[in-house]
């Protein structure tokens, strides 16, 4: 392979990765510009590498480079408590690598098609999917919550309800009970029990008509809850 080619190959890969990268630096993503641009150039640079080796090493680098993106994907998926964050990112320089791939085999109406395919569905789905939350007035359908229920109860009703809280909690295939405890108040005089729920999909209704309930039982002080945690990918 001649200079001019390599050259050719790997500015191609440049412009690509470049294009990718300046619609995820638009929409302030960890990874930007300069780290989509440079995943396709290293990936165009193994690429062009194999080939000047000759025999199998195209076909095994093209492989390391599928199994080593991996770990640069992983270093930008965030997990913030229960919240993860990067997934789209993540997948993203993953597509960059598989553009820079094709640079290097001279592939190049085929890297355009891939770099036009991953502009689209970041631009055209993301509005698409902001639309579908909003019809369905949800978050999307992988994101789980995590809600955290505290009871204020008198000692001597305690048991009962544990278990009136286990019973409303098993009839609804929504929610799931994670864990439950109990711990004496400040006063000494009370008990504070604490369950963590977890659902498949935001249930705020639902948890606010199981703390209804609860509210009107006798020697019952209070009841509340919050949201701890949701785990969704980024749009």
């Amino acid at each position: 392979m001649g200079v001019l080619d390599f050259a050719i190959r790997l500015l191609t890969a440049l412009l690509l990765g470049a294009a990718i990268g300046i619609e995820r630096h638009w929409r302030q993503r960890n990874a930007g510009l300069r780290t989509n641009t440079l995943v396709a150039l290293g990936a165009t640079a193994f690429i062009l590498l194999s080939i000047e080796i000759g025999g199998d090493a195209t076909g095994r680098i093209a492989s390391y480079i599928v199994s080593g993106i991996g770990f640069l994907g992983a270093g930008v998926i965030m997990k913030d408590g229960l919240n993860v964050q990067g997934l789209n990112t993540a997948a993203t320089i993953w597509c960059s690598a598989a553009v820079g791939a094709l640079c290097g085999m001279g592939l190049f109406p085929q890297a355009g098609i891939v770099t036009l395919a991953i502009m689209l569905t970041h631009i055209v789905l993301r509005p698409l999917g902001n639309s579908l939350n909003k019809i369905a007035h949800l978050k999307p359908a992988t994101a789980q919550t995590d809600y955290l229920f505290k009871i204020k109860c008198k000692p001597d009703i305690e048991n009962h309800v544990r278990v009136l809280l286990m019973q409303m909690l098993g009839n609804d295939e929504r929610l799931l009970l994670k864990s439950l405890s109990s711990d004496d108040s400040e006063d000494m005089a009370t008990v504070i029990i604490t369950a963590v729920i977890k659902a498949a999909t935001p249930q705020d209704s639902l948890i606010e008509r199981v703390a209804s309930r609860l509210t009107i039982e006798e020697k019952v002080v209070k009841v509340s809850w919050e949201i701890i945690g949701t785990q969704s990918d980024d749009l």
